[in-house]
């Protein structure tokens, strides 16, 4: 194992105790007031994202809508690879940051159509990002750790636990896996997202916020993926 390989397995020890560790004080408190928020969103903004999140898995899951060009990354090294993938991250970071300025700036029709075209940027993300790993994701069993991925990012103290397990353990489980549940799916991201995303629809403040929100989404998401991916990697047979 090289230094890079060392630095990497460091990184990503510190970055499962902080996936396992309980959510603080405020976090536990932001999740009461949004539940109560939740009551008073309107029933289309739901539909929408309820909709929005039944669409991404089965597109995903198809896997017609979010294949990309694949790069041959066979001969490089972990290094390498990440440096592509960071580089990933800092474009889709710096698109998704536009795209919710502009539409958090053009008030609650244009707000709604964030979500869908947010979880469009991430996905594609995703599929780029497992790909210069070098994990073919043509295959159907890649596809679902993809979306694996992307509720591991956004998921409560509880499902994180879960999720992370069947990730750390990916090839014991991916077997037993036959479909990805989209209703549990779309849950578990919209209550992580729901509070933070109503405050991009509110005149005034809401393009600042949408670009501030997908901007760190995005990261949250790269980082997420990144660690998934050595979880995979950096195993005593392959470094």
């Amino acid at each position: 194992m090289n230094s890079y390989e060392q630095f990497a397995r460091n990184e990503l020890d510190t970055w499962k105790m902080k996936m396992t560790k309980r959510s603080g004080v405020f976090s536990r408190t932001s999740k009461k007031i949004q539940g109560k928020v939740n009551g008073y969103i309107p029933g289309k903004i739901h539909a929408v994202i309820t909709d929005s999140m039944r669409n991404l898995v089965k597109a995903v899951l198809a896997g017609s809508e979010f294949t990309t060009k694949e790069k041959d990354v066979s001969m490089l090294s972990l290094e390498e690879k990440e440096k592509l993938v960071r580089e990933k991250i800092a474009s889709y970071r710096k698109t998704a940051a536009i795209e919710g300025a502009g539409t958090g700036a053009g008030g609650v029709f244009l707000g709604l159509a964030d979500f869908p075209l947010l979880l469009s940027i991430k996905m594609k993300f995703l599929f780029e990002a497992v790909s210069l790993y070098g994990f073919d994701v043509k295959s159907y069993d890649e596809r679902l750790f993809i979306l694996h991925i992307f509720q591991l990012a956004f998921s409560s103290d509880e499902k994180r636990e879960d999720t992370l397990m069947i990730l750390e353990n990916w090839e014991e489980y991916k077997g037993k896996l036959a479909d990805m549940d989209w209703r549990v799916f779309q849950q578990v991201y919209r209550d992580y997202i729901d509070l933070v995303k109503m405050l991009q629809l509110v005149p005034g403040i809401g393009a600042v916020v949408g670009a501030y929100a997908n901007y760190n989404l995005v990261q949250q998401l790269g980082e997420t993926a990144i660690n998934c991916c050595r979880m995979r990697l950096l195993t005593e047979d392959q470094y």
